[in-house]
């Protein structure tokens, strides 16, 4: 398992009957997470003095219980600063577990040599596209949700980063590969962190089971002939590290290399335990 050990500003403290306590700068927020099928005592006195209490409902969804919490605050991640906002469906608008992604493709890039792109998709608030830009790199971030991208230009500026030479685009991303194919653009690497399920701006059905495997053999066609790495990140239970590996396997030995996959996870401040976070599947060469 690939562990985010590397955060000051955020803590996994304990985990217990279907939910995580969780410490982001200096607040506490209880979340529901799937993986936490245990039953253990809540001693730890953050249970009860929860900033905030995300409460899932049995009939799908769920809601926020707000006790004392600003609408918006800031954590550091290294060189990075990253505007929290608890939003729809228990999100906080950043996966803390990612930044040992971060860490690994941030090393390549700055021990490339060279100049590097990156295209960044399903890019979210922008974690990726920033640690990328911070280790040197031109980015380019392509996501659907026009406020997804005005929320990571808002962690850009808060991390130094607003002349960065990063590339903001509210697009489908197939759509979008499928148009730099004919304009004739590559990248020397690509990071991609789909949705099990969603939809484009103009209603663009993706279902992850369908589509990521033809959607990786697109992206290789925008990669150039020395690519550094390709990245794929998974939150559908369905896909094993196994499955990214073969998939990635499959689509880029012609480059040589080598692939690598696994879970990552959360370390667990009061038990040290690991809690799984998803999957991931890297290429590299």
């Amino acid at each position: 398992m690939w562990i985010a050990d590397g955060w000051k500003d955020y803590e996994l403290i304990d985990t217990s009957k279907g939910e995580k306590l969780e410490r982001w700068g200096d607040y506490f927020l209880i979340r529901p997470d799937p993986q936490v099928i245990w039953d253990t005592p809540r001693v730890l006195k953050g249970w009860k003095k929860r900033n905030a209490h995300y409460h899932r409902s049995k009939q799908g969804g769920g809601e926020w219980e707000f006790f004392d919490l600003p609408k918006q605050w800031s954590i550091r991640y290294q060189e990075l600063t990253f505007q929290i906002k608890p939003f729809n469906f228990k999100h906080t608008g950043l996966f803390p577990e990612q930044a040992v992604n971060w860490d690994w493709f941030s090393d390549k890039i700055k021990k490339a040599g060279r100049p590097v792109k990156i295209l960044n998709l399903f890019a979210y608030t922008g974690g990726a596209t920033l640690a990328a830009a911070a280790a040197g790199a031109q980015v380019t971030h392509v996501d659907a949700s026009k406020g997804m991208v005005t929320w990571a230009k808002e962690n850009a500026i808060a991390s130094g980063l607003k002349e960065a030479p990063i590339r903001w685009l509210v697009d489908d991303c197939i759509k979008f590969v499928q148009r730099e194919i004919r304009r004739g653009n590559f990248y020397d690497g690509i990071i991609m962190d789909p949705p099990s399920y969603g939809r484009g701006p103009k209603g663009e059905l993706w279902k992850i089971e369908e589509e990521i495997f033809p959607f990786i053999q697109l992206c290789t066609k925008v990669l150039t002939n020395t690519p550094l790495f390709f990245l794929v990140n998974s939150y559908t239970t369905g896909l094993a590290p196994a499955v990214l590996s073969y998939m990635l396997g499959l689509e880029l030995k012609k480059f040589g290399g080598t692939v690598e996959a696994g879970e990552v996870g959360l370390p667990v401040s009061s038990n040290g335990l690991v809690l799984p976070c998803g999957a991931s599947g890297r290429w590299s060469s």
